[in-house]
């Protein structure tokens, strides 16, 4: 069946046919932006600090390289899931330096949401959420530039519509949807 199909559950909404691929670097607004978009677009949202929480619930996380690792191994698992449905919302810090190849090799099209916001930005939101989230993480053990740096801190940019939003001020979903739905 195809997706979005009724055998998934999800109906395609015109314009959406592909991916939406929402990027940007950690705490600049993404997984909410997603999740609105997901409401919005009628589309599923694969995730991947989702997935990677469901892994830190069944195996052991004892320091921030075992962290690194887990959250490796949840691209992986994001990619293999996106394989399996389409269309949908990828969401996670994309390392431009070898997700542009792994994105493009979904062979769909994509239209890339990123979210722009200032290095402090970033850095207020990720120390405020620090305390909030899955020791597992290890966020309070993570400096500024894994944070902010050329892999995360613009879009990856692949060929593909790029999007830019300011997670700083408020975001008209309504509006980046049609957005959405006319570069797809």
């Amino acid at each position: 069946m195809p997706a979005g199909s009724a055998r998934s559950g999800w109906s395609v909404p015109p314009g959406c046919s592909g991916y939406v691929v929402v990027s940007g670097p950690p705490a600049s607004g993404k997984t909410t932006l997603a999740a609105a978009l997901r409401d919005e677009l009628g589309l599923p949202l694969i995730a991947k600090d989702t997935i990677k929480e469901a892994l830190m619930d069944i195996l052991d996380v004892p320091d921030l390289a075992a962290s690194r690792r887990i959250g490796q191994a949840s691209v992986r698992v994001l990619y293999a899931v996106a394989r399996e449905i389409r269309p949908a919302i990828l969401e996670s810090a994309w390392r431009r330096s070898y997700s542009r190849s792994e994105l493009l090799a979904l062979s769909a099209p994509i239209v890339e949401v990123f979210c722009r916001c200032s290095r402090d930005g970033v850095e207020r939101r990720y120390r405020a959420r620090a305390t909030s989230r899955a020791a597992g993480h290890f966020d309070t053990e993570r400096d500024i530039a894994e944070l902010w740096n050329d892999e995360t801190a613009q879009p990856v940019a692949g060929g593909w519509p790029v999007i830019e939003v300011d997670t700083e001020k408020a975001v008209e979903v309504a509006a980046l949807a049609t957005a959405i739905r006319s570069a797809g």
